[in-house]
């Protein structure tokens, strides 16, 4: 039986995040601005577009997929269940969460609704596209050395999309290599390549593991790729 294509999406619902972008190029402008933007369907249901944040003059930059329930209610990223995951392998490493900045290729929270729960879905190609340019802009901004993507949603917005996170995962990817993958721009402003590029798994899809043996498997394989990491940090 031939599988049937996606039927093909209204270009006129994607406009892209590019026109609603701020003439001012500062974090606090852009995380103020982005909560008008419509460059894609997925404002209409979310609560809130969910900035990145941290420090901004952070040597590491952590990219995820999209908000998640806690994100979208709170506005803020990974402090949801998958959020202490994450703080609990950057520890691991002997990173503190307060020097990094974490943020999501998407913005706004994307779900379907079963009962009064809301069930995070994974973002298109269009929606991540069309999201692109909030990323760049905080790539740009912060200019880290070392960044972290954490899952396939993320490592294929910049990395495009043939990269596969299960064939690289914990593995430093230098800045030569890097500089062919990273795609992520914004107009003619190209997101300089970080010294060193590292894709892994979500925390997410660590806690959604089918049985506690494969969690704790899944959690010791995160915390392994997130302490090397770590190594690469405190050789800077």
């Amino acid at each position: 039986m031939p599988v049937a294509r996606a039927p093909r999406r209204d270009p006129r619902e994607f406009p892209g995040a590019e026109r609603f972008l701020p003439a001012v190029h500062e974090l606090p402008v852009l995380r103020e601005a982005v909560q008008a933007c419509h460059g894609c369907p997925l404002y209409r249901h979310a609560t809130q577009a969910v900035f990145g944040e941290g420090a901004p003059d952070a040597r590491v930059v952590l990219v995820g997929e999209v908000p998640g329930d806690r994100e979208d209610l709170e506005g803020a990223p990974f402090v949801g269940p998958a959020g202490r995951l994450l703080d609990d392998a950057l520890a691991a490493a002997g990173i503190a969460r307060r020097d990094v900045y974490v943020t999501n290729a998407v913005k706004h929270f994307k779900f379907t609704r079963r009962g009064k729960r809301r069930i995070h879905d994974k973002p298109d190609r269009y929606e991540i596209a069309a999201c692109k340019p909030w990323l760049a802009e905080e790539l740009l901004l912060v200019r880290p050395e070392i960044l972290v993507l954490l899952g396939a949603t993320a490592a294929q917005a910049l990395l495009g999309s043939r990269f596969r996170v299960t064939q690289a995962r914990g593995r430093a990817i230098p800045s030569e290599e890097a500089a062919g993958l990273l795609a992520a721009t914004t107009g003619d402003r190209a997101v300089p390549p970080p010294r060193w590029t590292f894709a892994t798994v979500h925390p997410a899809s660590v806690l959604r593991a089918p049985d506690p043996a494969m969690r704790e498997e899944a959690r010791a394989a995160f915390f392994a790729d997130l302490r090397q990491v770590g190594a690469y940090v405190r050789a800077l």
